[in-house]
């Protein structure tokens, strides 16, 4: 995608608030910890606000795997969520107004133009490029779960939610490739107190762009949705849930 390399940058220096402390309550967030955690959490999140878990998730034990794993995975959850959306918001705003000047394809074809909406931009994009996409993202995924080929445990079983595991074995055993935290080693001596005060801001930021990139997809499909972006809305009549619209379907 056009904003591939910001994207990149951003996970890098977001994910650096994950590194681990060795003291500190919000540090404290691996298998051991409890609903407790979770709240001092918030309250540092955000103060006015405070706690809020309105389906009891916190008290919840997803697959009998116990509270505090549950607590890993909703963790985990909310962290890769809202990095995501981060990618997202600002994918949104680079698409919206900066095409990359080189092809797109093999076969020399252009980017989507800027004129278009980032939904639509995306509709735009061959659906060969689209699986090389999706494929990247997979592999990602299970690089996540498995910690790595066993450099890290999971999320659910002590790992720090957040935390990526590092390329190692394929660095070892197939071909050089930086690891996404930290690539360059610049975070190694951060003290804890940064730590703490990056990995609050990076909630905030993610749970903000969640709302953001959802507002922009509102007021592009549901005209008048969103009063504040209706002036800079560009209406998008397809299906933004469905990624192959229109080239790829399994009941087609």
């Amino acid at each position: 995608m056009k904003f591939g390399g910001a994207l990149f940058a951003s996970l890098a220096v977001g994910a650096s608030a994950f590194s681990p402390a060795s003291t500190g309550t919000v540090g404290k967030t691996t298998l051991s910890a409890t609903k407790a955690d979770l709240v001092t959490i918030a309250e540092k999140s955000n103060p006015k606000l405070g706690f809020y878990d309105p389906l009891n998730l916190a008290d919840a034990n997803f697959w009998d795997t116990g509270n505090e794993a549950t607590i890993g995975f909703l963790r985990q959850s909310e962290i890769k969520h809202g990095r995501i959306a981060m990618f997202a918001f600002v994918g949104y705003i680079v698409q919206s107004n900066f095409v990359l000047p080189w092809s797109q394809t093999m076969a020399g074809a252009a980017h989507p133009s800027a004129d278009l909406s980032p939904e639509a931009q995306w509709d735009a994009v061959p659906v060969g490029a689209k699986w090389q996409i999706f494929a990247v993202i997979s592999m990602l995924e299970l690089w996540d779960e498995c910690g790595g080929g066993g450099a890290m445990p999971h999320y659910m079983n002590g790992r720090q939610p957040g935390k990526y595991p590092p390329f190692v074995l394929f660095r070892d055993n197939v071909h050089y490739v930086l690891d996404l935290y930290d690539p360059f080693g610049f975070n190694k001596k951060m003290n804890d107190e940064t730590k703490e005060r990056r990995l609050i801001s990076e909630l905030n930021n993610g749970r903000l762009a969640m709302m953001g990139i959802f507002g922009f997809l509102c007021a592009d499909t549901i005209p008048g949705s969103v009063p504040a972006l209706a002036k800079i809305a560009i209406p998008y009549a397809g299906e933004v849930m469905k990624p192959f619209e229109g080239q790829f379907s399994y009941f087609s």
